[in-house]
């Protein structure tokens, strides 16, 4: 009898090692596959271990550039934050993940897809909000949601005693008392010992940035270009080094942003779920970006559309966040977003320093600034008595008001 085949996101890691073995123990055909979104991993290793477990085909995918183009810069265009804080670094990850899977799975004709996320996180929607809304018809096998899996797995010993159980290979080192999710964006450190949320965690956790106490003693000088809200070039004006490519650009921006101790951010979130998590995040090209990309629009975007897009940006901050990317909200928001940075051109000059990233000024040629508009040593520009009317007619209402309160107290 031909068996059901099921495309299974695999890490390497010991949940996904244990799905694996435990998909085929349960009669499956199991292809892992294997997505490359920038974490620090020996894909080889990942995809022997694979193998030695019992998959029946292995791929590995290459997405970190267009996690960058497609996912990445068009958050920053966005200026999206959860919560106003969070840069979306797994969020963002999970439907790009999701969208080569679907496409494995039509490849192999699997009727199938499988993840490890659990029954309590964002992950688990993200995913499967991706499946269904590229492909209405899979199915998902989620085993941290299945009944048995979980009546045999209680905790991380049942796991550990299967994967010995089952000659998996489990890496000898003590695992760290928290979780990790690595991409080019950021890495995530939650759970374990960070579920106190007053406990302050060492620095020697950090991977991606000194901590900011110990960066150097000295600021590093960078230019970032804009066009149409994209940072298309990022030069350093100390050595002179200069890049275009875009996965280069933010690896670039990833290593000096990290040896200045820029992007270290620890916060409560809201899960989509309900649950409040602790998560303590390392971003630091996105850090830079968004600062950038901010400042860029200071001056060359109107000030009614920077109104109504800041409406927006926390908006599709929780799509995101919430996993539908996919989705027809996420379609309209691009396309009002994309809009809005026409003219989002210039040059940003910044210094990092200590985890600071510090403005030292820009220039725009669609700039709207105007400088004798503005000055208060230059006449001209506008009729200056003509404030009296202009603030007059704007305290009409606070009048109003202020007279109906009076009588109110009477």
């Amino acid at each position: 009898m031909k068996k059901e085949k099921v495309v299974l996101a695999y890490s390497g890691g010991l949940d996904t090692s244990v799905i694996l073995k435990w998909l085929i123990d349960k009669g499956y055909e199991v292809i892992a596959y294997i997505a490359d979104v920038g974490q620090d991993d020996d894909f080889q290793e990942v995809e022997k271990k694979a193998v030695k477990i019992g998959a029946s085909k292995v791929y590995i995918r290459d997405l970190k550039r267009e996690f960058v183009t497609d996912y990445i810069f068009p958050a920053l265009k966005a200026n999206a934050m959860y919560e106003s804080r969070y840069l979306l670094g797994t969020s963002l990850a999970r439907p790009l993940i999701a969208k080569y899977q679907i496409e494995i799975a039509h490849e192999e004709q699997a009727e199938y897809v499988s993840h490890g996320a659990t029954g309590k996180g964002n992950d688990q929607v993200r995913f499967e909000l991706s499946y269904y809304a590229l492909n209405p018809k899979i199915k998902v096998l989620a085993p941290w949601k299945t009944q048995e899996f979980l009546e045999q797995f209680k905790g991380r010993t049942d796991m550990l005693n299967y994967a010995r159980e089952k000659n998996i290979p489990v890496k000898a080192t003590v695992k760290k008392p928290y979780s990790e999710d690595d991409n080019l964006m950021h890495i995530s450190h939650e759970a374990g010992i960070l579920e106190d949320p007053g406990f302050r965690p060492e620095m020697d956790m950090l991977t991606k940035i000194v901590p900011p106490q110990h960066a150097p003693d000295r600021e590093t000088q960078i230019e970032i270009h804009f066009k149409d809200g994209i940072p298309v070039r990022v030069v350093n004006s100390q050595d002179g080094v200069s890049i275009t490519e875009p996965l280069a650009l933010f690896v670039y921006l990833n290593k000096i942003g990290g040896e200045n101790g820029i992007g270290l951010l620890d916060m409560v979130e809201n899960r989509f779920v309900g649950i409040k998590s602790r998560g303590v995040y390392e971003t630091p090209a996105g850090t830079i970006l968004l600062q950038a990309h901010m400042d860029i629009e200071g001056i060359a975007m109107d000030r009614e559309v920077m109104r109504l897009r800041n409406m927006l940006s926390p908006v599709f901050a929780e799509i995101v966040y919430n996993g539908f990317w996919f989705s027809p909200e996420m379609e309209f928001l691009r396309a009002a977003i994309d809009k809005s940075q026409e003219l989002i051109d210039g040059i940003v000059y910044l210094s990092l320093y200590k985890g600071n990233v510090i403005i030292n000024g820009r220039v725009s040629p669609s700039s709207l600034y105007d400088k004798d508009l503005s000055s208060m040593d230059i006449a001209g520009g506008f009729d200056q008595k003509d404030s009296a009317g202009f603030i007059k007619i704007n305290a009409i209402r606070l009048m109003a008001h202020n007279a109906i309160t009076r009588r109110k107290r009477k």
